[in-house]
């Protein structure tokens, strides 16, 4: 079993920043896959990014690239979501995610979810 519990979230203006961070507990850590998600005003829940265990590897969607950051700090069982550029489509509910075996960007194969946290971006 793990927990997941995201914080960060919030109201910004267009072309700033946020950091998101999601803290896991029940499970070692350090050998599970991550991921962040996110689910927009009437859209479905769409991959952002994930990174293996070992953070040699990441992932991002193409509509992100270049401007989010996926990271994680093992020793503190947190896994961080930088996002830079924000624009106003970027405004969605993000939840972060864990796969117990494997990596990739289709929710289905995530076997544990935080409860999400608001991001909204204004024009």
């Amino acid at each position: 079993q793990v927990q997941l519990v995201e914080s960060g979230g919030g109201l910004v203006q267009a072309g700033g920043s946020l950091r998101l961070s999601c803290v896991a507990s029940g499970r070692t850590f350090s050998k599970i896959g991550m991921g962040w998600f996110r689910q927009g005003p009437g859209k479905e829940r769409e991959f952002v990014a994930a990174i293996r265990w070992s953070s040699s590897t990441t992932y991002y969607a193409d509509s992100v690239k270049g401007r989010f950051t996926i990271s994680r700090d093992n020793a503190k069982t947190t896994v961080y979501l930088q996002m830079d550029s924000l624009k106003p489509e970027d405004t969605a509910v993000y939840y972060c995610a864990a796969q117990i075996y494997g990596l990739g960007n289709a929710a289905r194969n995530y076997d544990y979810w935080g409860q999400g946290t608001q991001v909204t971006v204004s024009s």
